[in-house]
């Protein structure tokens, strides 16, 4: 699929074509509404919008990436496309919908935040790799239409466990639905001598596992919390 990314903007990679494999599994019906959380180049969105012709909804916080998500979306005629830029929900508050796709920040790295107009912002999330990871367990379940689907990827040494005990948390039923090896790219290989000495890899070990959650909404979601 041609996508135009210009610099700063997230290459969409291995993660992302994991999530596209899920969403193209889960058979979103025609019609339905999805939101694609973290947009980036707009690939997901894109996908969901052909695939399904689905009513999508994109964001994302780098106006870089809007812009990016928005052209690519013209280029290839998706009218039913929307894309806004915020942070995470912040967008759409009020919205609820009936599919959630995520591919947000997961890459551990040093405490603080990055800065506004930095690259990392794409895929630093802090110490644990889980400041977005942590926020969107926390809210995505609220913006959940009833028997509604988020699908979710992540690294394992970011806590596969933690996000499906915070996703019970919410009322959601989750479950891993895919997971592979995936070679460090050029960000994980500069940070590889942090993980080893972290103790998260092995030492030499240059290779993460991906995984793909799948988490229906059941009738105990509990309100949105900060």
């Amino acid at each position: 699929m041609f996508l135009l990314r210009p610099p700063g903007v997230y290459r969409p990679q291995g993660d992302t074509s994991m999530l596209a494999e899920a969403v193209e599994q889960i058979g979103i019906r025609p019609g339905a509404r999805v939101l694609d959380v973290g947009t980036g180049t707009g690939a997901i969105a894109v996908l969901a919008a052909r695939t399904a012709v689905a009513r999508v909804t994109a964001v994302d916080i780098s106006l870089r990436a809007v812009l990016a998500a928005r052209l690519n979306v013209w280029i290839h005629g998706l009218r039913q496309v929307r894309v806004l830029r915020g942070d995470l929900f912040t967008p759409v508050e009020g919205e609820v919908f009936d599919v959630i796709l995520a591919n947000p920040p997961y890459v551990i790295g040093k405490p603080g935040h990055p800065g506004k107009h930095s690259r990392d912002r794409a895929w630093d999330a802090g110490p644990d790799g889980r400041r977005v990871l942590d926020q969107i367990c926390a809210q995505a379940p609220g913006h959940l239409a009833e028997r509604g689907t988020l699908l979710i990827v992540q690294s394992a040494l970011s806590g596969v466990q933690l996000t499906l005990s915070r996703l019970r948390e919410s009322g959601m039923e989750p479950g891993v639905v895919a997971s592979r090896p995936e070679p460090f790219g050029p960000v994980m290989r500069a940070r590889a001598a942090l993980l080893e000495a972290r103790g998260l890899i092995a030492p030499g070990q240059r290779h993460e596992e991906l995984v793909v959650i799948r988490a229906d909404r059941t009738d105990a979601v509990v309100p949105l919390r900060a």
